[in-house]
């Protein structure tokens, strides 16, 4: 057997300091060529959302206005606009995105990059782990390790497995280290904290403080991300070639899909998600944003811009900064370092196996993402960085307003002003709104019909269809269960609750409807009200058909697509095929359903 390699290299360290966000900071680099119409492209985006938020507003307000405008119209107008002017936001990115993928054009300044010539500086590819499948993570660590070796970057890189895990679940991780590392066909270390400081960035943190100064660039991966040799290689390049960026952040595709709630997801995001994708990429510029994994950063950048304080006074405003990576971002920005996304191949990450595992990510998120509210004022950060903060925490406030939206409609149906108590009753209005919502879809079945070789890998024109329609049907019964989790999750974080940073479930078959039925009691509860509105307010009740049904079916469309057999049966009848995404075999075998 092998001698055991050391765990650790020689210390490197490199200075972190903590950033104030109440004091500006001098730029650490002169900004690189942009395009010049940078500006442009973001009124243009703000100006025609507006429009279109503002003629809806005009659509619903005669209908208002029948009766007088009171103090009921004017909040029903005040939570319509705002809301309305979110998903038409969402819709002209889409559009934009659309018309670049069909005509060819690169929405990003970094196009997919092809690698020229090797990166000189060191790379390190940093895995955090925190109690996870310690084989699944393992089989995932060799497989790119292996790759990066093919691709030739055994010279300059090093990979790195950070945990954060117990003392079970370290003990086993070191068993399988030892097992691999001695073998690797590139450095392998490995590292584990007694102390779970701050989650992930404490841990990033605390390998850029003592590893650091040896590596021009970090990888940065989740515990469930894939990235093939040649990909990370080709980022490696791509930022030494621009020495003003300091992050790339890629665009991950779903893989390892196995219940039915995943490949739905997965479908969704391969088919979808190109779209919107080239729409952000055309307005972000070098203002783009981090996700926190799947991406290269510039290591001495990251350490001199990006130490996180904790936040002064109580959860959930403060404490540890938890959704660090658009915060990151912002302050690289504030430093004057470009931050770009490009869409490239070979990024992969696996997504939750259940809409409770979904949800309970997605609270995680919530807190930390509204958090950024408290930071919308920090000194120096670009507007664009303030704006992608602001959009991140509207993601989760705007399910309460559609809910008081929703109420305040009914208070209005209630209050004697039945004609004018439906938000959208004109059909102008509805036909505008069923494009906003829709369009975006039906754009991206129409980008992957446009090529042959696309619309073989989503099992052909017919499969892509049947697969769209079931997808459609599924988000609008998936849609009012969101709401109503992601409002009683906001409610629960204003309230002081916080969330702890515990171990995602990565796999699942089936969830009890005992189980279900008690996650989704509310939804029910809510759902059966709505039936009872029938026979007390009619039009109110058919207007809200969709969100009474959606409520009512979660505790079932939850336990359903949670089962590994539905997938497989899905799969097998050419419903929600994708093109498939690992090419080397041993990433396909690291992500085998």
């Amino acid at each position: 057997m092998a001698a055991l390699p050391p765990h650790l290299p020689a210390e490197a360290p490199i200075g972190m300091p903590r950033q104030r966000f109440s004091r500006a900071v001098p730029p650490s680099v002169a900004p690189g060529a942009a395009p010049g119409d940078m500006l442009p492209r973001r009124l243009l985006l703000m100006l025609a959302t507006l429009m279109m938020g503002l003629a809806a507003l005009a659509g619903v307000k005669p209908a208002l206005a029948q009766d007088g405008i009171g103090p009921v119209d004017l909040i029903l107008m005040g939570l319509f606009f705002p809301l309305f002017a979110w998903i038409a936001f969402g819709f002209v990115g889409s559009t934009i995105g659309f018309a670049l993928l069909m005509t060819g054009r690169s929405p990003g300044y970094i196009t997919a990059p092809e690698r020229t010539t090797p990166a000189i500086g060191r790379t390190a590819v940093l895995m955090p782990v925190h109690n996870e499948d310690v084989a699944a993570v393992f089989a995932r660590v060799q497989a790119m390790l292996r790759s990066i070796a093919d691709a030739g970057g055994g010279a300059t890189t090093d990979f790195f497995v950070l945990s954060d895990s117990g003392l079970a679940g370290g003990a086993e991780e070191e068993r399988c280290w030892q097992h691999i590392a001695p073998c690797a066909p590139i450095p392998l270390y490995y590292r584990r904290r007694t102390q779970n400081i701050a989650a992930k960035p404490g841990n990033i943190a605390e390998w850029v403080g003592r590893f650091g100064g040896a590596y021009a660039y970090m990888v940065v991966l989740d515990a469930d991300s894939l990235m093939s040799g040649r990909t990370i290689a080709t980022l490696a390049s791509a930022i030494e070639a621009r020495p003003s960026v300091a992050l790339i952040q890629t665009v991950p595709g779903v893989v390892a899909a196995a219940t039915l709630f995943q490949r739905w997801m997965q479908f969704a995001s391969r088919l979808y998600g190109p779209v919107s994708t080239a729409g952000m990429l055309w307005w972000f510029g070098a203002e783009g944003t981090f996700w926190g994994h799947n991406a290269i950063v510039r290591t001495a950048a990251f350490a001199e811009s990006c130490g996180l304080p904790e936040l002064l006074g109580p959860a959930p405003f403060g404490g540890h900064v938890l959704s660090h990576d658009m915060v990151e971002a912002a302050l690289l920005r504030r430093r004057g370092w470009a931050v770009h996304m490009v869409m490239i191949g070979g990024s992969y990450e696996e997504y939750p196996p259940t809409m409770i595992d979904h949800a309970i990510r997605d609270r995680r998120w919530a807190q930390g993402n509204i958090q950024h509210i408290r930071l919308l004022g920090s000194a120096g950060f670009h507007w664009v960085s303030r704006l992608q903060l602001l959009v991140g925490a509207s993601a989760y406030i705007t399910s309460p307003l559609w809910l008081l939206l929703i109420l305040t409609t009914l208070a209005a149906q209630f209050g004697a002003q039945g004609d004018a108590a439906v938000v959208g009753s004109t059909g102008g209005v509805l036909a505008l709104t069923l494009l906003l919502l829709f369009g975006p879809k039906v754009m991206a079945l129409a980008w992957a019909c446009s090529d042959p070789v696309r619309r073989r890998g989503f099992g052909g024109g017919r499969s892509l269809a049947r697969s769209t329609a079931a997808e459609m049907v599924l988000s609008i019964l998936f849609a009012p269960a969101a709401m109503l989790t992601q409002t009683m999750d906001v409610i629960g974080i204003l309230r002081g609750r916080r969330s702890r940073w515990v171990a995602q479930s990565r796999e699942s078959d089936g969830i009890a409807l005992e189980d279900a039925l008690r996650r989704y009691r509310w939804h029910v509860a809510a759902g059966v009200l709505g039936l009872l509105l029938v026979p007390a307010a009619p039009i109110a009740a058919a207007w809200l058909a969709p969100v009474t049904l959606g409520l009512l079916a979660s505790p079932w469309l939850a336990m359903w697509t949670a089962r590994r057999d539905l997938g497989t049966r899905a799969r097998a009848a050419g419903l929600f095929c994708v093109p498939p995404a690992p090419t080397e075999p041993y990433l396909r075998d690291a992500v085998a359903d």
